[in-house]
């Protein structure tokens, strides 16, 4: 199996064409196996416990200008990643455009999501610290407003959206668009190394996004994920789950 696709250009030179999409399917099999057998080892472990209320005193988690930016930022990511497999997968459509406008979009939200969280949101709250390394193997520990694994995904994210962001907006600039045709391509290579990075961010990106989809809708997290479309969570959630000292919910 390929890691990387080759081919010759017109002066008959070897040049990167961008990562071997065999990985893709590298990137599902095992995006399956590791998250099938967390379901499981997850069940086996499993203890009959009554989850926290959902009644009661209502908590303010996200407000909606944070919520919109999530749903905006996970349509565009869904969209960049089914029109960019598409023809990977054997499916035909016209899906270039559609592709770039997402892309757009994505940059757009993603830079204005930076914005507000340097100057209106609690920016440390997301940062990782020495101690919330200790967090997932002490059970009595209590995360803030954000647990040891939502700050990961968050960065993990943040890293692969950014490099897809950056290796786009240069393979934007040499396709056709309403604004420009597109230029000459004279050193074919360079153009080959930002189709790999890109690639290899992307696959990066499906491998997390399913891992975040996976959590997501996992029984004990789905408050949470309540929480991103309603915006609260009860106090007793809150109690449940985070430390009150280190959290000051409105």
């Amino acid at each position: 199996m390929e890691i990387i696709r080759y081919r010759h250009d017109v002066w008959g030179e070897e040049v990167i064409l961008g990562v071997s999409w065999d990985l893709l399917w590298v990137v599902a099999v095992a995006a399956f196996l590791l998250l099938a057998a967390h379901a499981i080892f997850m069940a086996a472990l499993a203890k009959k416990k009554a989850r926290p209320s959902s009644e009661g005193k209502r908590v303010n988690r996200h407000d909606a200008i944070d919520r919109a930016f999530h749903w905006i930022m996970a349509g565009s990511v869904l969209v960049l990643i089914a029109t960019g497999i598409s023809p990977i997968v054997g499916i035909r459509i016209s899906w270039l455009n559609i592709h770039w406008i997402a892309g757009l979009v994505l940059t757009f939200v993603c830079v204005f999501h930076i914005i507000r969280a340097m100057f209106w949101q609690d920016f440390k709250s997301m940062l990782l610290g020495p101690a919330d390394f200790k967090e997932p193997f002490d059970e009595s520990i209590k995360p803030g407003k954000y647990s040891f694994e939502q700050k990961g995904m968050h960065w993990a994210m943040t890293v692969l959206v950014i490099a897809v962001i950056a290796t786009g907006v240069t393979l934007f600039l040499n396709i056709n668009t309403p604004w420009w045709d597109r230029p000459s391509v004279e050193d074919e290579g360079s153009l080959g190394i930002f189709f790999l990075l890109h690639g290899t961010a992307t696959l990066g990106l499906i491998a997390f996004t399913a891992i975040h989809i996976y959590f997501a809708v996992r029984p004990e997290k789905r408050f949470y994920t309540r929480s991103m479309v309603t915006g609260w969570i009860s106090e007793a959630e809150m109690k449940e789950n985070h430390d009150t000292n280190k959290w000051k919910a409105e």
